[in-house]
């Protein structure tokens, strides 16, 4: 049956999850960098560990204050794997423009704004897909990585 207004968006999300249980010691290694400890969710024997508290991050190191054994059921949730993660206060991340005006998240528009200079260090890992409009400047110093089995697509 035909209804008014916008068609319904049809949306579905999947967190990364890594399982690190058979591990042991205070020191892991995640598959995904992050750029702080509320970008992950740390279960141990299923309880939800507290962020700097029970763990520490940085980049794909993740530090845990108490030791874990390998009968430990032990796993992350990603909350989000951000292509790029900035601890700035530059902005970035671009804009809608078009008929609704400028949507600075979300929503969306005809034109996509971004831009034009990588001004921090990306990885597009390898189950991911990248697209920038060109041209494209990385910032001296800045590293750009894309790894094996990532695409980037500069258009």
């Amino acid at each position: 049956m035909p209804y008014l207004g916008l068609s319904p968006a049809v949306q579905t999300t999947a967190m990364a999850y890594q399982d690190l249980t058979g591990g042991t010691g205070t020191s892991f290694t995640l598959d995904h960098p992050v750029g702080n400890a509320a970008e992950i969710e740390v279960f141990v024997n299923n309880v939800r560990q507290e962020p700097t508290v029970a763990y520490t991050v940085n980049g794909t190191s993740l530090s845990m204050t108490g030791s874990i054994v390998a009968t430990d059921d032990f796993y992350v949730n990603f909350q989000g794997k951000a292509l790029v993660t900035s601890t700035s206060g530059s902005g970035g991340g671009g804009t809608f423009k078009g008929e609704n005006g400028e949507i600075n998240a979300g929503g969306g528009d005809i034109f996509r704004v971004h831009q034009q200079q990588l001004d921090t260090d990306t990885t597009i890992d390898a189950d991911e897909n990248a697209l920038a409009a060109g041209p494209l400047t990385v910032a001296t110093g800045v590293t750009l990585t894309v790894t094996s089995g990532g695409n980037l697509v500069i258009a």
